[in-house]
């Protein structure tokens, strides 16, 4: 029997595929589970009404990751902090700080998992951090630490 999955089934597909499986599987588990619909022509068209929005809304996420990106690029981010001996932070400048700064800047929506540091900065100076907005798409935001 060919049937539409709902859900993600563990060695047997991801939500939104057709796959054939046994008739007893899917009328005595898949379905009554809401995992699976029969793939009749009904439902066919909605899986396809279905993922045509989803890969419109993927593009538009996509488009305005690309444009974020760019206006990202050229920014320089100003993080003031305390500073002890041998220009050494007292504390250190995380990625909510870095988030903090670019929401003052007018960048607002940028998610601090999204920023990319492989450890807190803990001194003074200038510093490339990747910002990933988007599969497929990082920009780069220059950080300058100075002295407060």
């Amino acid at each position: 029997m060919r049937i539409i999955l709902l859900e993600d089934v563990k060695k047997l597909g991801q939500k939104g595929e057709v796959v054939n499986v046994a008739d007893g599987y899917a009328r005595n588990f898949l379905i009554p589970r809401n995992l699976a619909v029969e793939a009749n022509a009904s439902n066919m068209r909605k899986l396809e009404h279905i993922q045509a929005v989803i890969q419109d809304k993927a593009r538009k996420e996509e488009r305005e990751a690309r444009e974020l990106a760019e206006r990202l690029a050229g920014v320089t981010v100003v993080v003031k902090a305390k500073i002890g001996e041998n220009e050494r932070l007292f504390g250190s400048i995380t990625a909510q700080d870095i988030v903090d700064a670019l929401d003052k800047m007018g960048f607002a929506g940028i998610d601090k998992r999204r920023i990319e540091m492989e450890e807190p900065i803990k001194t003074l100076g200038e510093y490339a951090i990747p910002v990933k907005l988007y599969q497929g798409v990082t920009a780069q935001v220059a950080v300058k630490v100075i002295a407060e």
